[in-house]
């Protein structure tokens, strides 16, 4: 399989999450993420997760609604509802993976899914995690990460690991030539494409490299 996957998690979605669906993609409802899909006319390909976040009711029509429905006990469990769905995703080996809904006023629950691009990384699949305002992606030494300077003015680079070595930039207002980030700097914070596209390189480490927008990127 080949197809672009999009989860949709129970943090915060809008209007902006369901501008980026294409008619090719797969679609994947984490727990209440499910309950948003069905309730804005979509069908999930499978809705999975312990629904304690759902009514009775809620649930019924996710059910109904989905192609396939996984359901766990919410107490027997090691894993959240979204990395389930993540784990999911990244067995059917698609084209990459889109995150909505996996940021929100649970930062534990935020935090964690970040840390989820990194098995992405490992199965060698393009991941994001996108929202209103933020688009975040993981950069690694296999390759350079690529950034359109549209509709993100801001580029920011946080260390996932405690060092990251050899950082490049190019086509940015502040570049960097084979320079480090130790993890607790804000060095890498707010940084500007000049060019309508510019590249991230390091060769040591993980980072976390995250595009923003003071204004909601889709209305």
């Amino acid at each position: 399989m080949h197809k672009r996957i999009i989860i949709f998690s129970g943090g915060t979605v809008g209007p902006w999450a369901l501008a980026l669906i294409q008619p090719a993609d797969l679609l994947v409802g984490a727990d209440r993420g499910a309950l948003f899909l069905v309730e804005n006319g979509f069908k999930p390909d499978i809705a999975l997760g312990d629904f304690d976040s759902v009514s009775t009711e809620e649930l019924e029509a996710i059910r109904r609604s989905s192609a396939i429905l996984k359901s766990c006990d919410p107490i027997d469990k090691d894993y959240t509802d979204t990395e389930l769905a993540f784990a999911w995703s990244l067995e059917q080996s698609p084209s990459e993976v889109i995150l909505c809904g996996a940021l929100g006023t649970r930062w534990d629950h935020s935090l964690a899914n970040i840390h989820l691009l990194r098995q992405g990384l490992q199965a060698g699949i393009s991941c994001r995690i996108v929202d209103a305002h933020n688009q975040i992606r993981l950069a690694d030494p296999e390759q350079p990460l690529t950034l359109s300077a549209e509709p993100y003015p801001y580029v920011s680079l946080l260390p996932l690991t405690l060092e990251v070595h050899g950082i490049t930039l190019a086509g940015f207002q502040y570049p960097l030539m084979d320079a480090s980030l130790t993890i607790g700097q804000s060095l890498g914070i707010s940084n500007v494409l000049t060019e309508p596209a510019g590249s991230v390189t390091i060769k040591e480490g993980l980072l976390l490299v995250i595009q923003s927008s003071d204004t909601q990127i889709i209305r």
